[in-house]
């Protein structure tokens, strides 16, 4: 089942899109993730997240959603695609996440990741949110700290820099 704060994050592709991979500059222009086929940007992107995931560092349970791909704004559709990956991480227990954004934060940068935003969100209940760039890898990451779901967890929405899609090849929608 998707919960509702998924659904949120793909309110946050705007945000992504606006910020983009390695674009601490903040342009418009989404960066060249190289040539890919839309299953092998799936698949590294679900590497990834995995990665991210292993940052979390808490037992606990991540959603089981697959990357999804889309457009690449002011690009040819038929020639150049973005990969998202929207999860959620529900830890053990709630009381688990206390502090944990703070770790993340030090640990994204740690291992190649800028911090491109850190504090609360827009929404009513003004969830810690972190938004980082991950240059060398083309993506980006928002992280939110969903303190008042019951259970506490964490919305993880993923975005890569656009892929093109090699010769002789279709994008494939997913």
């Amino acid at each position: 089942m998707i919960k509702s704060s998924v659904y949120a994050l793909l309110g946050s592709i705007a945000l992504i899109t606006v910020t983009g991979c390695g674009m601490n500059d903040r342009s418009d222009e989404v960066p060249f993730a190289g040539a890919s086929t839309s299953h092998n940007a799936a698949d590294r992107a679900e590497k990834v997240s995995s990665e991210i995931y292993d940052l979390i560092g808490l037992k606990g349970k991540a959603s089981d959603i697959r990357p999804g791909v889309m457009d690449c704004s002011k690009r040819d559709r038929d020639k150049y695609f973005r990969v998202f990956h929207p999860w959620t991480f529900t830890p053990a227990s709630g009381g688990d996440l206390q502090g944990v954004m703070e770790r993340l934060k030090e640990d994204l940068v740690k291992n190649g990741w800028k911090i491109v935003r850190y504090g609360p969100d827009s929404s009513r209940d003004k969830n810690l949110s972190l938004t980082a760039d991950h240059d060398e890898k083309k993506v980006s990451v928002e992280i939110t700290y969903n303190a008042k779901e019951n259970p506490a967890d964490l919305s993880v929405f993923l975005v890569s820099g656009c892929y093109q899609i090699p010769d002789g090849e279709k994008i494939q929608r997913f």
